[in-house]
């Protein structure tokens, strides 16, 4: 069975102040690791004091993004490295507003993967469709050509231990999710896609969340379904209520 995992991505939100608090309220309330991983993805510049907040718990820290070089003269931009110095051991790659507003790309973001990796990283790589591609009957496309670029040069081996995040676009921070049953179709295309690149094996252990508006109402139905492993959760994840909420619901799928 694969355990499912529950990823808050903080996005540009909170100060150092308000991260430490949060981190401090939930260490202690976390479902057991054995049922959910449980990991928050915050702006960097709050990674080490979350690490350190975190301490032996089993909360697990995230970066939202990261450069695929190890070091170089890339001024402002966080290296593999350097995350992995802090105690970092996520790291979310291809977010759609990475790709939107900084120019990522599937090449870009299969870079990154691969320097995760290499660094000893875990990388969530998220894929997924916009609103014209949705209507236009195109997801399934769309969504295994992201992946197959997404996963190049990864074994087996490297590829079992990934974890993917289906976003669709036009879900994201707009209040609107795909239904259950939906996310889970693209999920199971996702996992399909990866048994045609690798095998059966690989395809049965690879996790796969959901994004897109997540919250405490929805997740139950979420995790029942037969693709769907966790979820990257945006707003829901501010808060720490919310999040045990959430936790709960993984751990408990």
């Amino acid at each position: 069975m694969r355990k499912p995992i529950i990823a808050g991505n903080w996005k540009m939100y909170k100060t150092a102040a308000e991260a430490k608090a949060f981190a401090e309220e939930v260490k202690t309330a976390l479902p057991s690791a054995e049922k959910v991983d449980a990991v928050i993805c915050a702006p960097a510049l709050f990674l080490q004091n979350l690490v350190e907040s975190a301490g032996n718990t089993d909360l697990k820290i995230g970066a939202q993004t990261m450069h695929e070089e190890k070091e170089g003269a890339f001024t402002g931009e966080v290296s593999p490295v350097q995350l992995k110095d802090l105690g970092v051991e996520y790291v979310i790659i291809g977010h759609s507003e990475r790709r939107q507003y900084f120019n990522e790309t599937d090449e870009s973001a299969n870079r990154k993967v691969v320097s995760a990796f290499e660094h000893g990283l875990k990388p969530i790589l998220c894929v997924g469709e916009s609103l014209e591609q949705r209507d236009s009957g195109d997801t399934g496309n769309v969504v295994e050509a992201q992946v197959e670029k997404g996963v190049a040069r990864l074994s087996a081996e490297q590829a079992a231990e990934l974890v993917i995040a289906y976003e669709p676009i036009w879900a994201i921070g707009t209040g609107k999710t795909a239904t259950a049953e939906d996310a889970n179709e693209v999920c199971g295309i996702i996992r399909k896609k990866i048994e045609s690149l690798y095998n059966e094996e690989t395809a049965g252990a690879v996790r796969i969340q959901y994004g897109g508006s997540v919250k405490p109402a929805n997740i139950e139905e979420l995790m029942n379904m037969e693709h769907i492993d966790g979820a990257l959760v945006g707003g829901a994840s501010l808060e720490a209520e919310s999040f045990l909420k959430l936790l709960e619901a993984g751990a408990n799928a």
